[in-house]
C-alpha cells in the first residue's frame, strides 16, 4: 500500500468523493476486509457495499488482497491502494488554477494556485516514475517560525528572497548538456492553530 497517491481521472475523483465510498476507503486503509465485514461498520447491506467496492475497484482505488472461504461462500478481501489520496487539479483540467495567469507574491490566492500546480506536477511525475519503475528525485523543507512583529516578517521575506535568488543565480545552468530543469516553490503563510470549521459553518470573509 502506498502512503499517498494522486487521483488524476475525473471519474475516479467523483467516485472517491462519494461519502459512503470515502468511508469504505478509510476502513480499507486500516486493513483488508470483505463486503460482509464492512457492511456492519457502514450500516449498509452486503450487496450495497459490494456495489460500491466494485466502483472503487474499477478506478484503481481498492484492490484484491486475497480470498477466503466462509461456509459455502468465497469472500473477496479488498484493501485500499493507498493510505490517503490527493485529487489533482487535472481532475478539473478545464478550470484548474493557472499561476501564470497573474503573479502576485502577496496574494493568498496566487499561493493557492502555486500549491495546486505543485500537486498536479508532482502527481504527474509520481505516475510517470511508477510506470517506469524509477525513483523520483525531490526535496521538501517544512518548518515553522514565530515572528515578533510584521516588520520582522517582512525582513525575513526580504532575506529569504535574496538568499534563494542568489542560489538560483549561482547554480542555474540552462545551457548545460544533459541538464534538467527543476521548479522551486517557497511559501510562507500563517499557521492554522485551530481545527477548521465545516464548510457550511465557515464565516464569509473577503481577502485583503
Amino acid at each position: 500500500m502506498l502512503d499517498v497517491t494522486v487521483i488524476e481521472d475525473p471519474e475516479a475523483a467523483a467516485v472517491s468523493l462519494d461519502p459512503i465510498r470515502a468511508r469504505l476507503l478509510a476502513e480499507l486503509a486500516v486493513g483488508p476486509a470483505s463486503a460482509a465485514m464492512l457492511a456492519g461498520k457502514v450500516g449498509l447491506p452486503r450487496q450495497k457495499v459490494n456495489y460500491h467496492l466494485k466502483a472503487l475497484e474499477r478506478h484503481g482505488l481498492v484492490e484484491l488482497a486475497g480470498e477466503r472461504r466462509k461456509g459455502n461462500v468465497t469472500e473477496r478481501l479488498m484493501r485500499a491502494t493507498a493510505a490517503s489520496y490527493v485529487i489533482s487539479p487535472l481532475a478539473l483540467a478545464a478550470v484548474q488554477p493557472d499561476p501564470d495567469r497573474f503573479r502576485d507574491q502577496l496574494s493568498a490566492r496566487w499561493l493557492l494556485a502555486l500549491g495546486a500546480r505543485l500537486v498536479r506536477d508532482v502527481g504527474t511525475l509520481i505516475t510517470g516514475a511508477a510506470k517506469d519503475r524509477k525513483r523520483l528525485a525531490t526535496f521538501a523543507l517544512d518548518g515553522e517560525v514565530t515572528f515578533a512583529s510584521a516588520a520582522e516578517r517582512a525582513a525575513f521575506i526580504q532575506e529569504l528572497t535574496a538568499g534563494v535568488s542568489a542560489l538560483i543565480r549561482k547554480y542555474d545552468a540552462p545551457d548545460a548538456e544533459g541538464g534538467r530543469g527543476h521548479r522551486i516553490v517557497v511559501a510562507v503563510h500563517p499557521t492554522i492553530t485551530e481545527k477548521p470549521a465545516p464548510a457550511a459553518e465557515l464565516p464569509t470573509s473577503t481577502e485583503e
